[in-house]
């Protein structure tokens, strides 16, 4: 497909750099020279240099002929208009980045108006994957499929977690009463794994589990993991991602303080949020957090705009032993070190936004077939979750999982039919309007019947 990334910020040199890389034809635009060299010559893209809001730049750059533009300048104003000056062109598909919570409440119409096809908020997005990650104070990162009725909750083994050091055709025999949930990948010394029967899992490994919320629940809680819900929550850093979280969080009870080193804004966050402690301060000042209860609070969340005052912060707040501490960080190549300190839990808005788009993108490659519906990068990119919608005319329907091939490095996760949870064996089979969850050590797949076929 030709795609158009307008902004070669942070976000669009990473969105252009994963489409380039599953063999897109990526053209750049942006004003900043300097930006652009680093593309040319890091990225198998082409670049063009001009407004991407200006109708004469978008046609150089090819607008007439593209599949989808993906507008993420700084700008929202910028990126809606380059958006409908592209699709006025020819442009079939188009992408915007919109961030400001003013324009929530008119987004749908805007969209309609403009003829913007998706909208993408990345503080928003990560305020939603946070308070996700506050249910299971314990879990390292939980993404849900099939609208909510499957999770998959991704945890750090412990010495004393019952499960480990048993093989896992044994778990139910040997722990009597034990949830059966699917074990969906593993992640050890730095190596993926898709476990089999004989797989035992080991203290420190990070584990992928899938099943139903019910399920899910019952499993953790018979494993002695702490799932009392948070009440009391601090956060370091007033910006887009803490007003659109303690917004959400603070109307279901819990009770949120929040520091901004800033004095006019601490005073604006006071008004917009009068449920929520705002705190003028700096938030890396060790004897302010103690000041604020930071040894007595469920969870820490360190979301300021530089990535070394997070980890600081939330490296502080474990040695006070603070159940959850969430960081932000957006230097992904850094998360495996970043794990190894002690934090499990790191969010990236610049991940979560690429990994929408590529969603998007995916779904529209090809004319035909079974397309992505939900998409996930686990283990910091190094395998993806991919959710399916079966249909009727496709060649695995109704045929038992075992006389099926699958692809290498890969897993039919989970099935879910008619609102029930199936955890697939070989004789199971797929049926027409089945969600199907399947587990790739890879990225690029964008039809089912990349995965099994007859």
């Amino acid at each position: 497909m030709k795609i158009l990334v307008v902004g070669d910020g942070k976000v669009g040199h990473i969105i252009a750099e994963n489409l380039a890389g599953e063999g897109h034809d990526v053209v750049i635009v942006d004003n900043d020279e300097q930006a652009l060299q680093r593309s040319e010559a890091t990225l198998d893209v082409l670049c063009v240099r001009g407004n991407g809001a200006n109708a004469q730049t978008l046609i150089d750059a090819g607008a007439q002929h593209a599949d989808i533009i993906i507008a993420a300048t700084a700008g929202d104003e910028t990126n809606m208009l380059c958006c409908l000056i592209a699709k006025r062109l020819g442009t079939r598909y188009a992408i915007a980045r919109v961030r400001d919570p003013e324009y929530n409440e008119s987004l749908t119409m805007l969209q309609r108006e403009l003829g913007i096809d998706m909208t993408i908020n990345p503080e928003r997005a990560t305020a939603l994957e946070i308070s996700r990650l506050l249910r299971f104070p314990f879990a390292s990162n939980i993404e849900s499929f099939a609208r909510g009725r499957v999770e998959m909750v991704e945890f750090r083994a412990k010495e004393n977690d019952a499960v480990v050091g048993i093989q896992l055709k044994d778990l139910s025999q040997k722990l009597r009463g034990v949830p059966q949930v699917l074990y969906a990948i593993i992640e050890r010394d730095g190596q993926i794994i898709i476990p089999d029967g004989n797989f035992a899992i080991r203290a420190g490994d990070r584990v992928h589990v899938a099943a139903d919320m019910l399920t899910i629940t019952s499993y953790f809680r018979y494993l002695g993991k702490n799932t009392d819900r948070i009440r009391n929550v601090l956060m370091l850093g007033g910006g887009r991602i803490s007003f659109y979280l303690a917004r959400m969080i603070a109307q279901l009870g819990v009770h949120v303080s929040m520091v901004e080193i800033k004095h006019d804004k601490a005073m604006l966050l006071s008004e917009q949020l009068p449920d929520v402690n705002v705190i003028c301060g700096d938030g890396t000042d060790q004897e302010l957090l103690e000041q604020e209860g930071l040894s007595q609070m469920d969870a820490f969340i360190a979301l300021c705009d530089r990535d070394e005052e997070n980890l600081i912060a939330g490296l502080y707040a474990v040695k006070k032993g603070v159940p959850k501490v969430v960081v932000k960080n957006n230097r992904v190549s850094y998360v495996d070190i970043i794990n190894e300190m002690g934090l499990d839990s790191i969010v990236s808005p610049k991940a979560i936004t690429c990994a929408s788009i590529l969603r998007y993108v995916r779904a529209r490659v090809n004319g035909e077939g079974t397309k992505v519906e939900r998409l996930y990068r686990l283990m910091n990119g190094k395998a993806e979750a991919l959710e399916f919608i079966a249909r009727d005319c496709d060649p695995y329907i109704n045929i038992p999982l075992k006389k099926l091939t699958r692809r290498p490095n890969s897993l039919i996760a989970v099935i879910v039919r008619r609102g029930k949870v199936i955890v697939p064996f070989g004789n199971d089979h797929i049926e027409n309007g089945d969600s199907v969850i399947v587990i790739v050590c890879e990225s690029g797949i964008g039809d089912l019947n990349e995965v099994i076929y007859p």
